[in-house]
């Protein structure tokens, strides 16, 4: 079976590992505190298993980084170089500064406008292939998201192509319609989305959309 390793148990990579719990994945959830999965690990059967941070990128082929902005690179940095190199990454996280509250329903990041935090991430952790996806959505979206107008797109980008075309595979089998928009300078773009999904949920507490890219 395919293996996946996701790195954070919050509500992010616990509806992922649903996903790909239903597409025959085996996953592992890494986490600080094994014991707060054992709930999860009951509902969701025998291809789900909780493991430390360590254990899970070295199990997954491909890895998912569920963590808040603010806490990836430091999580990162907790991983040997040989439980990543050459794997794909893909990358939800935002850098939503929690420091400071929405200014009229937009979120601050603590990254300038010419930089990402994925950008980040690629330049320290030149090993691994980060693709940036499932950061522009709420976790009760990400996986089979049903709206009235048809299949959402996820925006995705990043430097490999053979990674992005993993996750387009992923993303096609969770109810995706996929739009690569490029490099990794890209996420600057897409990290943006995020603080644009949430403003109507600040303002008006409306959390149930999603995007979608109409062509002709």
């Amino acid at each position: 079976m395919k293996k996946v390793g996701i790195i954070g148990s919050g509500n992010v990579g616990k509806a992922l590992s649903h996903g790909f719990l239903l597409n025959d994945y085996e996953v592992m959830i890494g986490t600080r505190d094994t014991h707060a999965l054992l709930e999860w690990q009951v509902a969701e059967g025998a291809n789900a298993m909780p493991g430390s941070v360590k254990e899970a990128a070295e199990f997954g082929d491909i890895l998912v980084l569920a963590v808040k902005g603010d806490a990836a690179l430091a999580v990162m940095e907790q991983l040997d170089v040989a439980s990543y190199a050459g794997k794909t990454i893909i990358d939800t996280t935002n850098p939503i500064d929690n420091s400071k509250p929405p200014v009229n329903g937009v979120l601050s990041y603590f990254v300038s406008g010419s930089d990402s935090l994925m950008e980040q991430l690629q330049r320290k952790f030149p090993q691994a292939n980060f693709v940036k996806a499932f950061n522009s959505v709420g976790s009760s979206f990400m996986v089979n998201p049903k709206f009235p107008e048809g299949k959402p797109t996820m925006f995705i980008c990043g430097n490999n192509a053979d990674a992005k075309k993993k996750v387009e595979e992923i993303l096609t089998a969770f109810g995706w319609g996929t739009q690569d928009s490029g490099m990794v300078e890209s996420a600057r773009s897409i990290e943006a989305l995020c603080q644009l999904w949430c403003a109507p949920g600040f303002l008006r507490n409306e959390w149930t959309h999603a995007f979608k890219l109409l062509k002709m």
